[in-house]
């Protein structure tokens, strides 16, 4: 199935960058996988900016069939489970999310 929804999140640097990537590759990468309806996971490293403010740490995006399986996801118990290490994972980075719709240019 063409993926047509998509959930972004931006990391700033950590203060703790060993301890914040120890957190996400054992605890939160894991959760995430567990959503449902998950079509595809992509985690960027080694960001440089083009134009603007210092570059983010990390870049992860999260593709669904569409918005209402990937607000379904949210909403599910491994959903909820993920946004609660979210905040977990806030008290080292600063973080920024969104989701939006994809379509073809």
């Amino acid at each position: 199935m063409e993926t047509r929804a998509r959930f972004i999140v931006l990391w700033g640097t950590p203060t703790d960058p060993a301890q914040f990537d120890r957190h996400y590759r054992e605890v939160h990468i894991p959760l995430v996988k567990q959503l449902p309806e998950l079509r595809r996971y992509t985690l960027s490293r080694n960001v440089v900016p083009v134009r603007g403010d210092d570059p983010y740490y990390l870049i992860v995006e999260l593709d669904f069939p569409d918005i209402v399986a990937l607000s379904s996801a949210f909403r599910s118990p491994q959903g909820l489970a993920t946004a609660a290490d979210v905040a977990e994972l806030a008290t080292w980075a600063t973080v920024r999310s969104m989701i939006y719709q994809l379509e073809d240019a």
